[in-house]
């Protein structure tokens, strides 16, 4: 029996190459990988050895040739493939073992130019095809967590099952596929082409959830290939495994904060913000977003932009969280956190504040039946020098303050959406609603009192004044929203009437 061996990734491939030897394979082995085996004592023949031909181009050419590829091809019960073997002395091989050139790893890094394209593997993408195509004959390995297994079933059984024979085809497949996908969409990219007539996502599997939005409903977290992410990076440190909602919730919770440079902090609830509020320090932030709504915190997830302190542990102590998310913790606030079983405590190691997130402009996707809508990013925030006073009155330094930070905060919120706030605090949101004036109704029961001196953000504009008289009466000051209804003039009368002033921004924020 014969092992064709070519990996980029060597992880675990001196343990299965030994395993295979004292099964007593015979072993061929590209350059590098034949290295990593010399290394440790193992011994395998070179690819020249078998084809007779030298290493081509620098290395692009060197397993593509008849004596490689006739070897795993052969059907083995077909007469006529085993007398070609016979007349050109080509002996079989039965097994191959690759992983390819890491071109998504080295594209999410920045790399680009030729020394990307160098990074498109020719050779293993081949071996991995012609193995999976005759996988009843050939054992084809595409993962390296997979050679355990094998070594374990030819130990007991002395050759692989037809079931698993086809799992790891289907898996080498798979493999390709989502290579092929990583470049195209690459290769796009760099062409200017966002919306191509052939989109090809590649995914790679991170975690099994617990369950998906329901107990009943099975759920798992895809990550994209070539695209950094904090959901990707993240890394749990304690906690019951992480639901289909809890990612929902957790991801939003980041996405808020970490568009914020100041200490800041989230509480999210089914996508939507509890409170939002920016402050000197992240403890100082946390109090002031939970008491924006204190009854609809219980149950949601917590977002920081800082390293979690002691003092932040100690003030969750008296509200039920599902989880926590953040750049990292503090020594003396982990202990703190652990207390409590099941809450799940989630960190983002590769956060910079000044960077922002790392996946900005990737393009945003929602599933609809039989395909995906696809769209560019909301990603930017209107510069504060294109922002439009219409009304009599001018906003003061603090209403302006504010209003820039509602409107940061209004586009994290569904649609309709009325954020209102004071001292860069949310203290009232109305998310989700069907009319906008219910939208303003929702935001300025929560905040009662508060609303009083507030200002606030629509993400679309008003079309009726019917929204902007209640927040005149709840004693609202100054409203920042894009403009551009029929009834816009009505809107600034409305406003110039309750001594607001309004800013329109020229640019909407929905979010469904």
């Amino acid at each position: 029996m014969r092992a064709i061996l070519s990996v980029s990734d060597q992880t675990g491939i001196v343990a299965f190459a030994r395993g295979l030897r004292q099964l007593g394979w015979d072993l061929i082995a590209t350059d590098g990988t034949r290295a990593a085996l010399a290394a440790d004592g193992i011994e395998a023949r070179g690819v020249e050895d078998i084809t007779g031909s030298p290493s081509l181009l620098g290395g692009r050419v060197k397993t593509l040739h008849p004596k490689i590829h006739a070897a795993i091809l052969a059907q083995r019960d077909d007469e006529s493939h085993t007398a070609d073997l016979a007349r050109e002395g080509i002996l079989p091989i039965d097994l191959v073992a690759v992983n390819l050139y890491p071109f998504a790893e080295a594209a999410a890094k920045g790399v680009w130019g030729d020394q990307l394209l160098d990074l498109i593997d020719i050779g293993g993408v081949t071996l991995l095809r012609a193995a999976a195509k005759n996988h009843l004959h050939v054992i084809v390995v595409s993962r390296p967590d997979r050679y355990e297994a094998i070594l374990e079933e030819l130990r007991e059984r002395g050759s692989m099952s037809v079931e698993t024979r086809r799992v790891l085809a289907a898996e080498a497949y798979s493999h390709t596929a989502a290579y092929d996908a990583t470049v195209a969409a690459k290769l796009a990219r760099n062409a200017g082409v966002t919306f191509p007539d052939e989109l090809t996502l590649s995914l790679r599997k991170v975690r099994d959830l617990r369950y998906g939005e329901n107990p009943h409903q099975q759920a798992a977290f895809y990550a994209l290939r070539g695209e950094a992410g904090a959901m990707t990076t993240m890394e749990q440190l304690h906690g019951k495994a992480t639901s289909f909602n809890n990612m929902l919730d957790i991801n939003a919770a980041w996405r808020i904060v970490a568009d914020f440079s100041q200490p800041t902090v989230a509480i999210v609830k089914h996508q939507n913000p509890c409170g939002i509020a920016s402050e000197t320090t992240i403890e100082g932030a946390y109090q002031r977003a939970f008491q924006c709504d204190s009854v609809s915190a219980f149950g949601g997830i917590v977002g920081a932009n800082r390293r979690v302190t002691k003092e932040l542990a100690l003030a969750l102590q008296d509200t039920f969280y599902e989880a926590i998310i953040g750049p990292g913790y503090d020594e003396d606030a982990l202990p703190v956190l652990r207390e409590r079983r099941t809450l799940e405590i989630l960190t983002v190691p590769e956060y910079h504040p000044r960077r922002g997130r790392p996946d900005r402009g990737a393009l945003d996707l929602k599933r609809v039946a039989g395909g995906l809508l696809v769209q560019t990013p909301d990603e930017s925030v209107t510069e504060e020098s294109s922002f439009k006073v219409v009304t009599e009155r001018h906003p003061t330094l603090e209403e302006l303050t504010d209003l820039i930070f509602a409107w940061r905060c209004v586009r994290h919120v569904t649609s309709n959406a009325i954020v209102l706030a004071k001292d860069l605090a949310t203290v009232g949101v109305g998310p989700g609603q069907l009319s906008r004036v219910i939208a303003v109704d929702v935001a300025v029961r929560k905040a009662g009192e508060n609303a009083r001196l507030a200002v606030m953000a629509s993400d679309a504009y008003f079309p009726f004044p019917d929204g902007i008289e209640v927040a005149g009466r709840a004693g609202v000051t100054a409203i920042i929203q894009p403009g551009g209804s029929m009834r816009d003039q009505m809107m600034i009368e409305t406003a110039n009437r309750n001594r607001m002033a309004m800013l329109f921004t020229g640019r909407r924020h929905f979010k469904h």
